[in-house]
């Protein structure tokens, strides 16, 4: 089934540590003269073209710098935009067509205590992005993705209010549940109350549930 017409055709996946590496470089040449706007616009710009050109390890970078902008401008989408440029939000066609393609065999998941580093060809992401690759590999019938989505949704109370980027993932979530239409495919599992407003905590389920008894 095609993709989006805006989303490019995937040509390589660069691992994490090679896309921070050349994210670096380019870091390191900005001028510091110029306004910090300027230089977030054109050092996301590079990581566009780059994924426009087919390497979706940019996009995983210009997707989680969507969502740190997003939220340091407390949810102000039109902000985000005049930043980065028009045409360049990274959207939910975008990141949906990026989690399909996160090979989860790489992705580097750390246990607790575990003081081992990534292998050159992982793939680092943050606990929201891995996430959304569970859910998408879920709905296409990966049993292993599944199983670790509903482990890691059992966890997703007690880091919501400490992780400001989970609502990115509710969001996902929700548009992905919404969208979805793969025959067979079995249902996202959905929202238990819609993604919070950015600077305002969502409600724990918990406490609506303690309420209801």
């Amino acid at each position: 089934m095609p993709g989006p017409t805006d989303v490019p055709a995937q040509k390589e996946f660069s691992a994490s540590m090679r896309v921070d590496a050349i994210v670096s470089d380019w870091r390191a040449g900005l001028d510091p003269a110029h306004p910090e706007e300027e230089n977030e616009r054109e050092l996301y710009g590079r990581a566009w073209e780059a994924y426009r050109d087919g390497d979706f390890g940019f996009g995983l970078w210009c997707w989680h710098e969507c969502d740190r902008l997003t939220n340091n401008l407390g949810g102000n989408i039109r902000e985000v935009t005049r930043i980065l440029g028009p045409g360049r939000y990274f959207g939910f066609s975008h990141r949906k067509a990026v989690a399909e393609a996160v090979p989860v065999d790489r992705i580097y998941r750390p246990r607790k205590g575990d003081m081992s580093t990534p292998r050159p060809d992982a793939f680092v992401l943050p606990h929201y992005q891995v996430l959304c690759v569970y859910l998408v590999k879920a709905a296409s019938g990966d049993p292993k993705a599944k199983a670790q989505l509903e482990i890691a949704l059992l966890e997703l109370e007690e880091r919501r209010r400490a992780d400001p980027f989970l609502r990115h993932f509710e969001t996902f979530r929700e548009l992905f549940a919404r969208t979805s239409s793969a025959p067979g495919a079995p249902s996202p599992v959905p929202s238990e109350a819609p993604p919070a407003p950015a600077g305002e905590p969502t409600a724990r389920a918990s406490r609506s549930k303690r309420k209801a008894s």
